[in-house]
C-alpha cells in the first residue's frame, strides 16, 4: 500500500503548479541542490514553494488524525517529517530564500472560487517585496498568515 504513495507530482502540487504557470510564473521542479527539495523553485523571486500533504507533514487541521495502528511508528515518522521541514526552512532562510508552504487542506474540498483565492494569494506572495516579514507564509485552513 505504501508503495503507491507518491512524493512528487501529487494532485495538490499539480494544481498549484498549473495555477502559478497560468499566472505567468516560470519555475524549476524538485531542485535537489536546495534543502528540503522544494516542489517549486522560483529563482527570479528568490522564493520556493512546498506543497504539503496534511497527513504526512502533521498539519493541525481536519485532515490530520494520528493513526491508531502502530502509533509509535507513526508518531516517530510524522514528528521526524516535521523536524526535517523546520530544518529545511531554516536552512533556506539562511541561504536567502523565501519559503511558502501550501497545505493540502487549502485546496481539498474547496470550491473553485476558494481555490482561486489561494492561488491568487500565492501569486501575490511570490511577486511581493523581499521583506524580512515575508520570509515564511503558510496557506492552509485559514487565511494566509505570516509566521
Amino acid at each position: 500500500m505504501m508503495s503507491g504513495i507518491r512524493g512528487k507530482n501529487t494532485r495538490p502540487e499539480m494544481q498549484v503548479r498549473r495555477a502559478l504557470f497560468e499566472r505567468g510564473f516560470r519555475y524549476r521542479l524538485h531542485s535537489r541542490d536546495l534543502p528540503g527539495t522544494p516542489d517549486l523553485v522560483l529563482p527570479r523571486y528568490r522564493a520556493v514553494v512546498f506543497v504539503h500533504g496534511c497527513f504526512w507533514h502533521g498539519h493541525d487541521c481536519s485532515f490530520f488524525r494520528w493513526p491508531t495502528t502502530r502509533p509509535e511508528f507513526w508518531r516517530a515518522k510524522i514528528t521526524r517529517n516535521r523536524a526535517v521541514d523546520r530544518e529545511a526552512t531554516k536552512r533556506l532562510h539562511a541561504a536567502g530564500w523565501r519559503v511558502l508552504t501550501v497545505w493540502e487542506c487549502a485546496l481539498r474540498g474547496r470550491t473553485d472560487e476558494q481555490r482561486q483565492a489561494v492561488y491568487d494569494a500565492a501569486a501575490d506572495w511570490v511577486r511581493g517585496p523581499v521583506a524580512e516579514l515575508q520570509l515564511d507564509w503558510e496557506l492552509g485552513d485559514s487565511e494566509p498568515c505570516e509566521r
